[in-house]
C-alpha cells in the first residue's frame, strides 16, 4: 500500500473506496470485502446518509480481530447545516455514533457553504464564518477525537484565506481531479503549502446528478484506452495511476467485488513519463461536480464565490 505523509504526522493511504451514492443493501460487504482485499482508508460523509451501514461494516470487521483499529483510515465530513459553532461537535459526535468509532483519522468541511439545518437554506458565510467552523475542528482535534483535519472543495484562495485563522493547517483538501479536470495550480499549491490532495469523481463519475450533459467518456477515450492496453490494465487502472503518480489519494466507488479489486490492483500500475505527458493532454476544464444546487447570489453563493474563478 502506497501511503501520503500528512502535515499533523499520520499516514494515509493513498487508495481509498469511496462510499458516495452506494446502494446501501451492497455497502456493508463492499466495505468487508475491500477491506479483506487490502483497503484501509474507507471515505464517508454524514451527507452521504450511510454511515450507519458502514459502522456496521466497520464494528464486524473489527471484532473479528483480523483487523486493528489503527491499521484503518477512516475520513468523515462536515455537512453544511452544522458550521455554526455549537453545531460542529454534535454532527461529530453524531458521525462517531454512527460509524461505532471512538475517534477519526480525518474530518473536512465538506463544502465553503453554510445552510440551515432542517430547511436546507442557504446562510451567507458573514453569519457563519468558515474561522468559527474551522476552530470548533481544531477543538475537536485537541480533544482526541479526530487524528487529522481538513477541507473539500477549497480553492487556492480559500486555502490562502485559511492561514489568517488557522491553528492547525488543513492537513488534506479532498477535490474533483481526472484526467479532463487536472487541478495543477491547485496540486502544485498544495505540494508548496504541504497539503494532500484527495481526488474524488477520479474516475469522472457517470451517474453523478450534478454532471453536466455531454460530457464525453472519460473511460472510453482513445488515448487512455490505449495506455491501458500497453499495460494490460483497464481504462479505470491507467486513470488511478495516473491520479496516484501526481501524489493525490483516491477514493473510487464501488459496490461490485471484481471492480473493487481491479482499482485495487492500480497501485501496482507504474506509467512512464510519456504516459503522463499523453495524460496531461487530456485535461479540458471539465467538471462533473458544478455546486449548483448551492447557488443562490441574495446569500453571496455564486460559480466566482464557490469556485474562485
Amino acid at each position: 500500500m502506497k501511503y501520503i505523509e500528512l502535515n499533523s504526522g499520520y499516514k494515509m493511504p493513498m487508495m481509498g473506496l469511496g462510499t458516495w451514492k452506494s446502494d446501501k443493501e451492497k455497502l456493508k460487504h463492499s466495505i468487508m470485502f475491500a477491506i479483506e482485499t487490502g483497503y484501509r482508508h474507507i471515505d464517508c460523509a454524514a451527507a452521504y446518509d450511510n454511515e450507519k451501514v458502514v459502522g456496521d461494516a466497520l464494528d464486524e470487521v473489527l471484532r473479528s480481530g483480523k483487523i486493528k483499529r489503527k491499521e484503518l483510515f477512516i475520513t468523515s465530513k462536515l455537512w453544511n447545516d452544522s458550521h455554526l459553532k455549537n453545531d460542529v461537535r454534535p454532527a461529530l459526535e453524531k458521525t462517531l455514533n454512527d460509524l461505532k468509532l471512538e475517534y477519526l483519522d480525518l474530518y473536512l468541511i465538506h463544502w465553503p457553504v453554510a445552510s440551515e439545518k432542517n430547511t436546507g437554506y442557504l446562510i451567507p458565510l458573514a453569519d457563519a464564518p468558515l474561522s468559527e467552523t474551522w476552530a470548533e475542528m481544531e477543538k475537536a482535534v485537541d480533544d482526541g477525537l479526530v487524528k487529522s483535519i481538513g477541507v473539500s472543495n477549497f480553492s487556492i484562495k480559500k486555502l490562502e484565506d485559511m492561514k489568517s485563522y488557522c491553528r492547525i493547517p488543513a492537513a488534506v483538501n479532498q477535490v474533483e481531479i481526472h484526467p479532463f479536470f487536472q487541478q495543477k495550480s491547485l496540486i502544485e499549491y498544495a505540494k508548496e503549502n504541504n497539503i494532500a490532495i484527495t481526488a474524488y469523481s477520479p474516475l469522472a463519475s457517470c451517474d453523478n446528478p450534478d454532471r453536466p450533459e455531454n460530457i464525453p467518456s472519460l473511460l472510453k477515450n482513445e488515448m487512455i484506452n490505449s495506455i491501458a492496453k500497453e499495460h494490460a490494465a483497464s481504462p479505470a487502472q491507467i486513470v488511478l495511476a495516473w491520479a496516484m503518480t501526481l501524489g493525490c489519494a483516491v477514493i473510487p466507488k464501488s459496490t461490485t467485488e471484481s471492480r473493487i479489486t481491479e482499482n485495487f490492483e492500480s497501485t501496482k500500475i507504474k506509467l512512464s513519463e510519456s504516459d503522463m505527458k499523453a495524460i496531461e493532454e487530456l485535461d479540458a476544464g471539465i467538471k462533473t461536480v458544478t455546486a449548483k444546487f448551492f447557488i443562490d447570489s441574495e446569500k453571496g453563493y455564486t460559480e466566482e464565490t464557490i469556485w474562485d474563478v
